[in-house]
């Protein structure tokens, strides 16, 4: 049987199916725990969305929709048996929890660390890591530094999700050559159904996983039906259907803007603003978003996590916004907050975010 490496720590899974480890923290305990569970033939999980559309559920999945989750990736990178993975993603959530399943389904060893920054820069000297999931903000943090920057390069299949990444991230990512993956999904898809590769000057192009079918209904929103996903799935996500097995996302059904008849899309005008705002402020997380307007119903405006600048660079940064969107696109007023309210899993919370700012703006 394959192994599991925490801190300096081989743990067997042989091991863990009879509860045989260290004492460790509890980030690793519970870990381990869902391990053994899994091991000893559990059938049943309880899981949290992460709320970053709604307020956050808790949901049970079956093992064999797990199953189903992992044999579809391992397909689709064509994973072998005795590969190293890395998670350093909150096992908490799906996305975490589908790291240790694979590990344990491809028989692969696993190496596992709590959730930080810069997850990377302890595999400076390491050039096996052949599957790792990260968040954008990870792979941003890793690309700072030149050795995590070549640790990054050195993964054989890196996945990222959690958030769309931005275009400025993008053509980073596609100019080292990294074999990257945007990843589309949710936790009642058990994780992703569809991969994007993040390729140079192309639009994201998701490309759905082995048994997933996918079609859209009348308004243009996304329907999966997969072997992951307990019943065919409606989604609010908009999206341009390419052929049975492709499509591009645009954004989400409940946060589109209708500005006085006219529909806006805030994830399409956010790709607009992602190479200003990395630029003028880097690092910085902002969304857009539609607030009441007495005449046209709603206005766009931009918020960005931020202390408000000085008056000279409000406005410098207000003029090249307003060269880059359209009019209708261009926000109205922009909020600076110190501090974004985020989901469990570390999302923006987008609905409660906008409610703290319209309430104290």
């Amino acid at each position: 049987m394959t192994d599991i490496f925490i801190q300096n720590h081989k743990i067997s899974f042989e091991q863990i199916q009879l509860g045989q480890w260290p004492e460790l923290s509890n980030y690793y305990q519970e870990s381990l725990t869902f391990c053994r569970q899994w091991l000893n033939g559990r059938e049943k999980f309880e899981l949290q969305t992460s709320g970053s559309t709604g307020k956050p559920k808790k949901i049970m999945v079956s093992r064999q929709q797990m199953e189903s989750s992992a044999k579809a990736t391992g397909d689709f990178f064509k994973i072998s048996k005795n590969k190293h993975l890395l998670c350093c993603l909150n096992t908490g959530m799906i996305a975490g929890k589908m790291m240790l399943v694979r590990a344990m389904q491809w028989n692969c060893n696993l190496t596992l660390i709590e959730p930080k920054s810069n997850p990377l820069e302890d595999f400076v000297d390491q050039n096996d890591l052949d599957f790792v999931a990260m968040v954008p903000s990870q792979v941003e943090t890793s690309l700072i530094s030149p050795k995590t920057t070549k640790a990054l390069q050195n993964i054989k299949h890196l996945i990222i999700g959690g958030a769309p990444i931005s275009e400025e991230l993008k053509t980073r990512i596609a100019k080292l050559e990294i074999q990257a993956y945007q990843t589309y999904g949710m936790t009642e898809t058990v994780s992703h159904i569809a991969l994007a590769p993040i390729l140079p000057a192309s639009k994201l192009t998701y490309h759905t996983l082995p048994g997933v079918q996918i079609s859209q209904d009348k308004e243009g929103k996304l329907i999966i039906k997969a072997p992951m996903a307990l019943t065919e799935l409606h989604t609010n996500d908009l999206v341009e259907i390419l052929n049975e097995q492709q499509f591009i996302w645009k954004g989400r059904a409940d946060f589109t803007i209708n500005s006085g008849g006219i529909k806006l899309q805030p994830e399409e005008i956010e790709k607009k603003l992602s190479l200003i705002i990395g630029k003028k402020l880097p690092a910085t997380r902002y969304f857009i978003a539609g607030a009441p307007h007495p005449k046209w119903g709603e206005q766009v405006i931009l918020v960005v996590e931020s202390q408000r600048p000085n008056t000279d660079f409000l406005k410098e940064f207000s003029q090249s916004i307003k060269s880059t969107l359209g009019s209708y696109e261009n926000p109205k007023t922009i909020y600076f907050v110190d501090n974004f309210i985020e989901t469990a899993s570390g999302k923006i919370n987008r609905i409660k975010s906008l409610e703290q700012v319209l309430k104290n703006p």
